[in-house]
């Protein structure tokens, strides 16, 4: 009753005033009445009408008119109703924004497909991942734009649970992990995740163990042998004994050094083991390592050393010990005889640098990249031959990450190759008085 009892009361009105003029005796007069009033309250209800029409089709940012009475009510109620769906868009479009900025920040791509396989958006990062545009291929079937027939397959099975591994159709060098997800009213979203890296470490793990299995067995198939050959003979020879015991001895002790390097990458990987802050007096330890170079070459190799700081370096003296000395090694081991190495310390842009340079074979540029990895070896059978463990620069790479710095190889086949162990500005100490003792000493 609350919309009726206004229009019913005009018409009562209109109604009473007709009964009364036609009570007093004017009934050409009452109907006259009634009908000017109707036709007026007629055309009041169409001019009204006419108003809201114009004012819906100016929008909501106008005012409504105002009035008294039905149409006054109407007009607030509107106004209200308007500014309320006024406010949900923009919270709506605010949402929307915000739901793009993050897909737009997402590295995985993502795009949207109705129930017709169409693409309906899709963010940036599908781009580089999937070759697509969000504006350019927009309603284009995604089976046209990917057309690999395992992901024709995995698209054609809706099986939301499964997950397609392929190669990046914009990059053949990415992995892509696929997945469907369900999404709205018959709607998908394809997700393209890189894992690219995850892959490179899967199969660094799986040829790590790998090696490490045939690194042990050659050595223990070796000393096996040996024993089962001195378990059936009656009376060996004393040099067949020696011959026998000093083979054995030597794969001993590459097990052993094998071993060794792998606790001490476990020791470094383990994040409770923090690095030392200690003060190593750098030309001190320079010395150390030509004496150590000069010992593991017994004179095959000029060793040249160069000091052109007299600053000190902030660090763990155990580690960056280990770390230089398998530098030095590795220069000794695969340079030739009558080659020279020369070891540096100096300070360039304000940077510590531990460098080793050889007149080696050199690196191809293709190796370089991978030489840091556990058990890579560019000549397996020369690294096996020199005593090489393959876990060297490994260790080295893991030491100086922990101390903040980077290693810079250079090499060119044939003239030989330059390490440079590159430590952050914060870590040189300026040099101490001449006369000052090293405050630690070094590790034997």
């Amino acid at each position: 009753m609350g919309f009726w009892w206004r229009p019913l009361a005009t018409l009562s009105v209109i109604a009473l005033f007709a009964l009364l003029l036609g009570a007093g005796g004017g009934e050409s007069l009452a109907l006259k009445f009634a009908v000017l009033a109707l036709l007026g309250y007629l055309v009041r209800q169409l001019w009204q009408e006419n108003r809201l029409a114009r004012w819906l089709e100016q929008g909501a940012d106008r005012p409504a008119p105002s009035d008294i009475g039905v149409w006054g009510d109407i007009f607030y109620r509107l106004e209200k109703l308007q500014k309320r769906q006024s406010e949900s868009q923009s919270e709506l479009i605010s949402a929307l924004a915000r739901f793009q900025h993050a897909t737009e920040a997402v590295p995985d791509g993502i795009v949207i497909l109705n129930e017709q396989d169409q693409i309906a958006w899709c963010n940036p990062a599908s781009r580089k991942l999937l070759g697509l545009d969000s504006q350019r291929d927009r309603g284009q079937f995604v089976r046209y734009l990917l057309r690999q027939s395992d992901f024709v397959d995995f698209l054609n099975a809706r099986d939301y649970s499964r997950q397609l591994n392929i190669n990046s159709p914009a990059n053949r060098d990415i992995k892509l992990m696929l997945q469907l997800v369900p999404f709205g009213a018959e709607q998908k979203l394809l997700m393209a995740r890189d894992i690219t890296e995850l892959e490179r470490v899967d199969a660094m793990r799986r040829d790590f163990v790998a090696n490490v299995s045939h690194e042990l067995r050659t050595p223990l198939t070796v000393v096996g042998g040996f024993v089962e050959t001195l378990n059936d003979m009656d009376k060996p020879a004393d040099a067949d004994l020696r011959h026998y015991f000093g083979i054995m001895l030597n794969h001993t002790r590459r097990m052993q050094r094998l071993l060794d390097d792998l606790l001490t990458l476990s020791r470094l990987e383990s994040s409770v083991n923090a690095v030392a802050d200690e003060q190593v007096y750098m030309p001190e330890l320079m010395r150390e390592l030509a004496r150590e170079g000069e010992s593991l070459s017994r004179g095959k190799h000029t060793v040249r050393l160069e000091i052109d700081s007299q600053d000190w370096l902030s660090g763990s003296l155990q580690e960056l010990q280990s770390a230089f000395s398998n530098l030095v090694s590795n220069a000794v081991r695969y340079t030739q005889e009558g080659g020279e190495l020369t070891l540096r310390w100096f300070v360039r842009d304000g940077q510590p640098v531990f460098a080793v340079t050889d007149t080696g074979e050199g690196i191809a540029s293709e190796h370089i990249p991978r030489l840091t990895e556990r058990f890579y070896r560019v000549d397996r059978s020369r690294s096996r031959e020199t005593g090489g463990t393959g876990l060297g620069l490994a260790i080295v790479k893991h030491i100086l990450t922990r101390h903040g710095a980077r290693l810079d190889i250079q090499s060119t086949p044939g003239k030989g190759s330059t390490f440079s162990a590159i430590f952050p500005a914060e870590r040189l100490i300026p040099s101490k008085n001449e006369d000052e003792k090293p405050r630690l000493s070094l590790v034997k």
